[in-house]
Formats: C-alpha cells, sequence, structure tokens
C-alpha cells in the first residue's frame, strides 16, 4: 500500500507512489490526480470576490470604496453619491476587463492544452482520449513531434535499443536534443497492442516533486526487479523528435507532473511603482484627515462660541438631542457637529486624492508594451525575433533594475564549441610556431589548417592548425592513440546515419565537439547499443561492452565509463571532469606529467578556454563484478539512493591515471562588451555566476569588459576555510574603504597565465596587478571581486554574508566562479533580502532553473529575460 506522513493538522503527505500498468481498479484506490490542469486565476463564480479583493489592495480604491459608504448617509453628505460611484465602478470596470482578459487568455490556453488528442490503451485496443482523461497507470503512445502528455515510464520504441530522441525547451529552455532509453526487457513488447495491454508491472517511485533532473524508482515486473532513473522518463511538456513513435505508462498526471510542479501559483504582483503610488495616497490621505480633523476642531469652536446664539437662523441638526431648556453652553451638541463635520469635509475634499492616477499608470504600462514590441533596434534579424513584452504589470521596472544576475556559458557566450587545444601526457598541442621568428602566430586565419581529407569521416567545417597531433595519431603515437579512444568511447552521444553521412545527436556542446575532434583525427564513434559502444580506430574498428555509465552532474563535475574490450577481455573505467576534481583523485606519482599539464590548463584557462581533464584506470574482473553488485543495490535502494550511488561511485574513481586534457572555445556573443560597458556606465551592478573556472572566468570578463585595466583592483577570495575567507574578507573590505591597493595581496593573480585581448576585438587587455593607489574607490577605476565556489560556501554563511555582500556591492562587478546551482539562487537571495532591490536574473540552461525561480518566489518584483 501507499505510504504516508502523518502531519499535526490531520493530513496526509505521499512519501512513495505505487503504479500498476493497465490495472485502473488498483491506482483508483489511492486517489491520484487526473490529467486536467488549471493556470488560471478565476472562475465566473470566483472572479468577481477576488478581482474586487485584488483591487482594492490598491488604497486609492479602498479609500473612494469608503467615501462612497459615507455619501450614502445623508445627515453627513452633501454631495450625491453618483460623483464618487461612477469614477470609482469605472476604474473598477476597466482594470476588471483587463484582468478578465487577461485570465480568459489563460483558460483557453488551458483549454487548448487539456483537449490535445492522445491515443490511450484501453482493454487491448488504442482509443483516442482527451489528454484531460489520461490516468495514473494507462499506457499511452506518443508520436514524431507530439507533446508528451504526462510524465510516463518509457515502455518502448521505434528506434533501436529502445531509444528516443526529445526536446525539453519547455522546461529548461534547451534546444539541443536529449535522448532517453527504455528498459531493454520492456523494449522487446514493440508496439504490440497485445503484449502492452497485458504489461502489468509495479511501479514504485517517489512522490510527486519539482526536480527536473531526478527520477529515483523501480519496477518489478516477471519477478525481478529494475532501477529507474531519469533516463528512463520523460515529462509533460518534452517534444518527441527523431522518433516514429513511444510507448510509456504514465506515473504522474496534471497537477502532480514535474512541469506543474514547477510552475506554481499565478500570483498577483505589485510592482515598485504600485509601491510607491500607495506610500504617496496614504500621504495624502493623512493629509487630508489633518484637513478634515483641523476644520472639525474649528467648527466645534465657533458652534461653541458664536454658532449657538444663531440656532434660531441655522438650526441644528435634528440628531442632536434638544435641552428643555437650552444650555448656556451646549458642549454636547458642538461635539456632535463637529463630528459630522469631519465626515462632510472627507466628502467635499475627496478629489485630493486623485483615482484617475491608477487609470493613467495602466494606460502608460499598455502603452509601453507596445513600443517594447515594435522597437526595431530590439529585432534579432538572424533568428527572426522581435522583442516581446509578455506582461503589461512589469515593463516600467527595466528601468529600475540595481543588479543583473547572468550566466555566462550560452548568455555571455554563444554555447558553440570548438575543439581549440589540448595536452597530452604533458605536451601541448595546438599553437603555430612561425619557422621564421620562432613565435607563436598569433592570427591563425593566415595558417593553412591540417589536412583530413584522408580521412573518410572527416568534417569540412572542422578546423585544426597543429599538424604535429595529426602526425602524432599518424606515428602510433601510445598516448595520443589513448586520448583520442578515450574521447571517442566516454560520452553519451548518439551516432545516427543519414543520406550516407554519420551525425552525431549530443546533450551538450561540449560533448558534441570533443567527439567531432575525435573523429576527424580518425578515432570515429560509430554505434551505441545499450551494451556497448562500437568506433575505428585509424581504420581499425573496436567494440567495447559498456559495463556501466557513472553521469555526470553539477555536484560530481564529471562523468565516467566503464568498458570491457572485446579484443583482449581488458576492463578500463574512463572519467573526465573538471581539473580540480579529477586531480584529486588521481594516483600518486608521474608528478612531472601532473605539473605540466596544470601549467597547460592555467594557460588555457587564462585564453578563456572550457578545459576538462582524462584520465583512466584499469579494472580487475573479480573487483568489478564485486562493484557492480554493490552498485546494483544502491541503484535499486529507495531510500538515500543518491547518496549510495555517491559513495559507490567515490569509491571506483579513484587511483586514475593521468591522460591529458581538452581545451574547447566558446565563443563572445555578439555585442556583449558594448552592452556590458553601457550597463556599468548607468550604474548597473553585473554579477556573473558559473560554474567555470577562475582563469577562464576572468579572462571571460575582461574579454567581455566586465573587468578593465582601469580598475584599481580585483579582490579574489580563494581560501577554503571559515577563518580564512573571513579574514580576506575584512582585508579587502578595509582596503576598498582606504581607497589604496597596496595592503590586497592577491597571490593568485600573479599565477594566472592571462591572454591579452584586442582593443577592437575584445576590449582592454589585462595586466596583473595593475593599479593606481591614486584612485579611490568613488573615482572612476572601481573594484572587482572574484568569488570561488568553496570561499561562497562560507561567504554566504549567516555570520559572513552582510560582510560578503557590503564587499560585493561597492564592488563594480562580482564574478562568482565554480558555484552550483543552489550557489546562485543563495546568492540572489542574499542580495534581495538586504539590499531591497530590483533585479534581473539571465540564464539559458536548467542549472540557472534555481536562481531564476529564487527570484520568483521573492516578495520584491524581479525580472526575467
Amino acid at each position: 500500500m501507499m505510504k504516508f506522513n502523518s502531519t499535526g493538522d490531520s493530513q496526509t503527505q505521499e512519501i512513495e507512489r505505487r503504479i500498476r500498468a493497465n490495472d485502473p481498479a488498483f491506482n483508483t484506490k489511492f486517489s491520484y490526480a487526473n490529467n486536467y490542469i488549471k493556470t488560471s486565476k478565476y472562475t465566473v463564480i470566483t472572479f468577481l470576490p477576488l478581482n474586487l479583493f485584488e483591487q482594492f489592495q490598491r488604497l486609492a480604491n479602498f479609500y473612494f470604496l469608503c467615501l462612497l459608504v459615507l455619501q450614502l448617509i445623508p445627515v453627513i453628505s452633501s454631495l450625491t453619491p453618483f460623483t464618487t460611484a461612477v469614477p470609482l465602478i469605472l476604474v473598477l470596470a476597466l482594470t476588471a476587463v483587463k484582468d478578465a482578459y487577461d485570465d480568459f487568455q489563460r483558460h483557453r490556453s488551458d483549454s487548448q492544452v487539456n483537449n490535445r488528442k492522445s491515443l490511450v490503451l484501453r482493454n487491448g485496443h488504442l482509443v483516442e482520449e482527451r489528454w484531460f482523461k489520461v490516468q495514473v497507470g494507462d499506457v499511452i503512445r506518443m508520436e514524431n513531434d507530439q507533446f508528451v502528455a504526462a510524465d510516463v515510464l518509457i515502455l518502448s520504441t521505434s528506434e533501436p535499443n529502445g531509444l528516443c530522441y526529445i526536446e525539453t525547451a519547455e522546461l529548461d529552455g534547451e534546444t539541443n536534443l536529449k535522448c532517453r532509453q527504455c528498459l531493454i526487457e520492456t523494449a522487446e513488447m514493440g508496439q504490440e497492442p497485445e503484449n502492452l495491454g497485458s504489461f502489468d508491472g509495479d511501479i514504485v517511485c517517489e512522490p510527486p516533486n519539482n526536480h527536473l533532473n531526478k527520477f529515483e524508482g523501480t519496477l518489478t515486473w516477471k519477478g525481478k526487479r529494475y532501477a529507474l532513473d531519469n533516463d528512463r522518463v520523460l515529462l509533460r511538456g518534452c517534444i518527441l523528435r527523431n522518433t516514429q513513435w513511444c510507448y510509456g505508462v504514465v506515473i504522474f498526471a496534471g497537477r502532480d507532473t514535474k512541469l506543474m510542479q514547477n510552475s506554481g501559483k499565478t500570483k498577483f504582483k505589485r510592482t515598485s511603482i504600485d509601491r510607491l503610488l500607495n506610500f504617496i495616497i496614504l500621504g495624502i490621505v493623512f493629509f487630508l484627515l489633518s484637513m478634515c480633523l483641523f476644520c472639525t476642531i474649528a467648527c466645534a469652536v465657533w458652534e461653541l462660541m458664536i454658532g449657538q446664539h444663531f440656532r434660531v437662523y441655522l438650526p441644528w441638526d435634528e440628531l442632536i438631542p434638544r435641552e428643555e431648556p437650552p444650555k448656556e453652553e451646549p458642549i454636547e451638541g458642538a461635539v456632535i457637529i463637529s463630528l459630522l463635520v469631519f465626515f462632510s469635509y472627507a466628502i467635499i475634499l475627496n478629489t485630493v486624492v486623485p483615482i484617475s492616477l491608477y487609470v493613467s499608470v495602466e494606460v502608460i504600462r499598455l502603452l509601453q508594451s507596445f513600443l517594447i514590441n515594435w522597437d526595431l533596434k530590439m529585432y534579432h534579424e538572424a533568428s527572426d525575433t522581435p522583442a516581446k513584452a509578455r506582461t503589461t504589470t512589469l515593463n516600467e521596472e527595466l528601468g529600475q533594475i540595481e543588479y543583473i544576475f547572468s550566466d555566462k556559458t550560452g548568455t555571455l557566450t554563444q554555447n558553440i564549441m570548438t575543439f581549440n587545444k589540448c595536452t597530452i601526457a604533458g605536451k601541448s598541442y595546438g599553437e603555430v610556431i612561425d619557422p621564421r621568428t620562432g613565435e607563436v602566430f598569433e592570427n591563425l586565419e593566415t595558417v593553412s589548417p591540417v589536412d583530413f581529407s584522408k580521412n573518410p569521416y572527416f568534417e569540412p567545417k572542422f578546423r585544426f592548425y597543429d599538424q604535429s597531433l595529426y602526425d602524432a595519431v599518424l606515428n602510433g603515437d601510445r598516448d595520443v592513440h589513448m586520448f583520442f579512444r578515450h574521447l571517442a568511447l566516454c560520452h553519451t552521444v548518439m551516432a545516427d546515419e543519414r543520406l550516407g553521412k554519420l551525425e552525431y545527436q549530443a546533450q551538450s556542446p561540449d560533448e558534441n565537439a570533443l567527439v567531432s575532434a575525435a573523429r576527424n583525427f580518425e578515432f570515429v564513434f560509430k554505434e551505441r547499443t545499450p551494451d556497448s559502444i562500437t568506433i575505428t580506430a585509424v581504420g581499425v574498428e573496436e567494440v567495447y561492452d559498456l559495463l556501466c555509465i557513472l553521469d555526470f552532474n553539477n555536484v560530481r563535475k564529471r562523468m565516467s565509463v566503464v568498458l570491457q574490450s572485446r579484443a583482449d577481455d581488458r576492463i578500463y573505467l574512463l572519467c573526465k571532469g573538471a581539473d580540480s576534481i579529477v586531480y584529486e583523485r588521481l594516483e600518486v606519482g608521474s608528478v612531472d606529467i601532473k605539473s605540466r599539464t596544470q601549467e597547460h590548463l592555467n594557460k588555457f584557462a587564462g585564453e578563456g578556454l572550457r578545459t576538462l581533464v582524462l584520465a583512466v584506470k584499469e579494472l580487475t574482473l573479480e573487483y568489478f563484478e564485486d562493484w557492480k553488485n554493490r552498485h546494483h543495490e544502491a541503484s535499486t535502494s529507495m531510500v538515500n539512493r543518491e547518496e549510495k550511488l555517491d559513495t559507490i561511485y567515490e569509491e571506483i574513481e579513484r587511483d586514475m591515471k593521468l591522460i591529458g586534457a581538452t581545451a574547447i572555445e566558446d565563443k563572445l556573443q555578439d555585442g556583449v562588451s558594448t552592452c556590458i560597458a553601457n550597463l556599468i556606465q548607468a550604474d548597473i551592478k553585473v554579477w556573473v555566476l558559473t560554474g567555470d573556472k577562475q582563469e577562464t572566468a576572468i579572462n571571460i570578463g575582461y574579454s567581455c569588459q566586465l573587468l578593465t585595466d582601469e580598475m584599481n583592483d580585483i579582490f579574489i577570495v580563494d581560501t577554503a576555510s571559515f577563518e580564512e575567507v573571513k579574514s580576506q574578507l575584512l582585508k579587502f573590505l578595509d582596503a576598498l574603504q582606504k581607497g589604496s591597493c597596496a595592503p590586497v595581496d592577491n597571490s593568485r593573480l600573479g599565477d594566472m597565465s592571462l591572454v591579452t585581448f584586442s582593443e577592437s576585438e575584445f576590449g582592454p587587455s589585462f595586466h596583473a596587478g595593475d593599479c593606481d593607489s591614486s584612485h579611490d574607490h568613488d573615482g572612476n577605476g572601481g573594484y572587482a571581486l572574484i568569488v570561488n565556489g568553496h570561499s561562497l560556501v562560507h561567504a554566504l554563511n549567516p555570520q559572513l554574508e552582510q560582510l560578503f555582500l557590503e564587499l560585493a556591492s561597492q564592488c563594480k562587478a562580482v564574478i562568482c566562479c565554480r558555484v552550483t546551482p543552489l550557489q546562485k539562487a543563495l546568492v540572489v537571495e542574499l542580495v534581495k533580502k538586504f539590499k531591497k532591490a530590483v533585479t534581473l536574473a539571465i540564464g539559458d540552461g536548467a542549472n540557472d532553473v534555481s536562481m531564476i525561480k529564487s527570484m520568483l518566489t521573492s516578495s520584491r518584483t524581479s525580472l526575467l529575460l
């Protein structure tokens, strides 16, 4: 039975989900959500009360409502209620019509999605059903270029080995295709309705959550238990690509799908202008009440001193009790009259509060949205994409942004990767020496590229200029062969032959660039099956049994594969990842190769290149069999599966041998330098949050003019302990406040190998340690702050976070490198918590989702690009 946690309010929370395929009676017992979705705010019944509640949160509307109530009391009102009711109703009606139109669009979108058609297996036959009728446990058929109706476990596909390709742009913004694969055991069912209709597997999995890149579960079928992970699942919102058909069993539907779990509820958003208007109107109301109070006191004094003597001509209101005989000083009557006068003056002076101001603001916002849509300077001709204002509520916030948080890869850069350089066994390749001068060619466009035409699989667009690397391949250099064999084997790329040409489908441009490089150097990745990889190495076919894949994630920052060569039955672990991660797991020894490779890595990073380190380890059959059994136990565990797998991975990824490293170029986006320079000139603080190396991030910062050599100094926080980080922050803050960089010792700057960019191409060049102590922090120079990921852990500690923010907020530019997605979110939250500023987050990938979501859930208004 399904497990629940009890809570104090007698509600239950699902902690484990159980599903039986093709068994509605079993699944109905758990009352799982159906596939109907709702993103609208109102219904016909709730529209009027909810919309009025939202509108009366505006003080002006609430004030005029109170005024209208007062005007309905004849004894205090000298004006007809229509003078207030008509404009108030007009304002409320216009705003309600706008809100109703926006919500109608949501209803129409919901209806369109809910009424999409899907093929569902019912009693052994495929029938067409609308999406909202799909239930958990149903087996559905998806076809090429169709949206996936719900979160499903893949059972079989049209592609060999149970593969299928999906586009996840609606989930994480990434347009490159991703590969998913079903279990081999279920793939054998094909598309036969009899086989699929009789499938009765029991699925036990995690409860609904918003983790797009994580899924844990097990499938029990025919007496065997199989581990399920994210690679076996298609999420709602994905589009099936390059796959004729695919069958899957629904595990999450409707509001339980990961897409809907991430969407959250539609909230009423108030901008800083709205809050400012509320504050101003509150002040006006207090001014009005002060005037009414003054008039009230004056009226009471006049009635007591003068007015009471003219009651024959100006009789008091009937509400005032008549006394026989009349008192000489009728204080009670004067007080009542003055109180009535207070409300009368509030009605008479109501024009002091500008009710039409809100209408004017709404009209201006609407016109602004049209101007944004029509702006030719924001039209991107290459992709035929105009600017589009997706809301009329937040437009004015664009002019009030104080902080911009940006990812680097794919945001500042184009995310188009090219294999540029490499280092193998301590020897660097990729630079071309001029034989006449003995110096390195700066402009490789004047050099003839290596001729790969003898290779039948070469790509005409591939360019590499160092002939010595290709000569080493042809001469049979063992280290070079091992390097490219590693690139051809350690990846998750899929190969597909179309129209006689070999094409690759990669989950990231990095992998595609590395596999393509190996292909052009005659180590061609040819074919992948669920249990084997086939390559040709300099014309000789090699087949390897794929024993295990140790996936990459943002915490591990590495991936590994375990392979067994069919030629000699030797088992290898191939690993690639970030240098700081892989170096910690290398075998003892080979100090010379390690140090030379590290020098090359620093040089590559200094040129703004993305680096990966490659390593290998040979395993014995006995050790691997024992490790594989423990790996299977961890992968099928429903308790702390990730922690158990991490422990198993750590065990095998040790004592590896260093092979070399790759260096990939990711070019800047067009116009980035000018854009950032203009933003800084507008006194907008730009923070770059990236997972890249410190040296790479710094040099990209210089190339895009986020950092300039006019800056007084660059503060680098790169220590690993709490006390050291605290000491660095205090030292840098003291140096900044004194306006001199003399006390600061950034020794790491001297160790970096930095590239100089030409002014015309990338902006000012960098000179380490260049500073002018005559500049103060209020001058034109300014300061920049660089923080490493392991230092940021301590800087975000509650004891240091305000110290870190004080230093960072006084710097013109901040770059946080080697950061995790969670750290990105924490940095954004820190700024919003203490600075109360309007902020803008820019990202393009799944690792930016947490940063952007943290802005959406804030009470402060945030903008997304």
